[in-house]
C-alpha cells in the first residue's frame, strides 16, 4: 500500500537529454572556417599575394573536408570557391609577370 502520506508512487521512468540538431562535432566547423579563409584569401589576394595563397589553401583544405563531411556543404563550397579564386589570382599574376616559377 504505501507509507500512508496519501501520495501516489508512479513507477520512475527515465528522462532522456534533447539531442541537439546538429551533432556537436569539429566537422560541423569546417564550413564556417572555410568561409571564413576563402574571404580572407580573396581580399588578400589584391594587396597580399603569399598570405593569399596560405588562407586560399587552407579554405580549401577546410572546404573539401567539409564537403566530404556533409555538414554545412554550402558554406564549405563557397569556401572552397573563394579560395581557390583566392589562389589562382596571384599564381596567375606570378605567371604571367615572372614567366613561369
Amino acid at each position: 500500500m504505501g507509507t500512508g502520506t496519501g501520495t501516489i508512487e508512479s513507477p520512475e521512468t527515465p528522462v532522456t537529454p534533447a539531442t541537439p540538431a546538429t551533432p556537436a562535432t569539429p566537422a560541423t566547423l569546417y564550413g564556417p572556417v572555410s568561409l571564413g579563409f576563402g574571404v580572407v584569401a580573396l581580399i588578400a589576394a589584391f594587396f597580399l599575394g603569399l598570405f593569399a595563397l596560405l588562407a586560399g589553401s587552407l579554405a580549401v583544405t577546410f572546404g573539401v573536408l567539409g564537403l566530404i563531411s556533409g555538414y554545412n556543404r554550402t558554406q564549405c563550397l563557397a569556401g572552397l570557391v573563394l579560395g581557390a579564386v583566392g589562389v589562382l589570382y596571384p599564381l596567375s599574376f606570378l605567371f604571367a609577370f615572372t614567366g613561369g616559377f
